[in-house]
């Protein structure tokens, strides 16, 4: 005996349907992609990165935290530091800040000025300011810059 998709006992029936039609029109939806694409002779999705990782032209290495550095009363500052650290263009110095609710102006200077110290000294920046209960800041030297291959 089949049971009904949607009984008194069964609320859920109509998202179930609604979940269904949503992934078949996702599937039609991709499967005419490539005709789309053939017919148009232009690419309508980004595959750039495919097409360079399959000619081996570019590859992401990412690493652990080679260094890190934290400001602290009596010690180096960002520029002192990044001066004794070993130079490789792979390293990306990534400024991590978390502040309090309410305190994201403060947040973004203290980031903008480790990242202005950084750049200064000819080191990839990049930036990621959360928000958390405890406000914190540091910044961390790590291979993972997009390294291009010779050939």
């Amino acid at each position: 005996m089949t049971r009904p998709t949607h009984t008194a006992g069964n609320p859920a029936g109509w998202q179930l349907l609604l979940a269904d039609l949503a992934l078949i029109l996702f599937l039609v939806t991709l499967s005419a992609l490539p005709a789309s694409e053939a017919k148009s002779g232009r690419k309508l999705a980004d595959s750039a990165a495919t097409e360079r990782d399959a000619r081996g032209g570019a590859a992401a290495e990412i690493a652990a935290s080679q260094a890190l550095f934290r400001p602290v009363p009596g010690g180096p500052s960002l520029a002192e530091w990044l001066a004794v650290q070993p130079r490789d263009p792979r390293t990306t110095l990534t400024v991590f800040v978390r502040h309090r609710p309410g305190d994201e102006a403060e947040a973004w200077e203290a980031a903008q000025a480790l990242a202005d110290d950084a750049a200064l000294h000819g080191v990839a920046v990049r930036t990621i300011i959360t928000a958390s209960t405890q406000a914190d800041i540091y910044a961390s030297l790590a291979y993972d810059a997009e390294v291009v291959a010779a050939g």
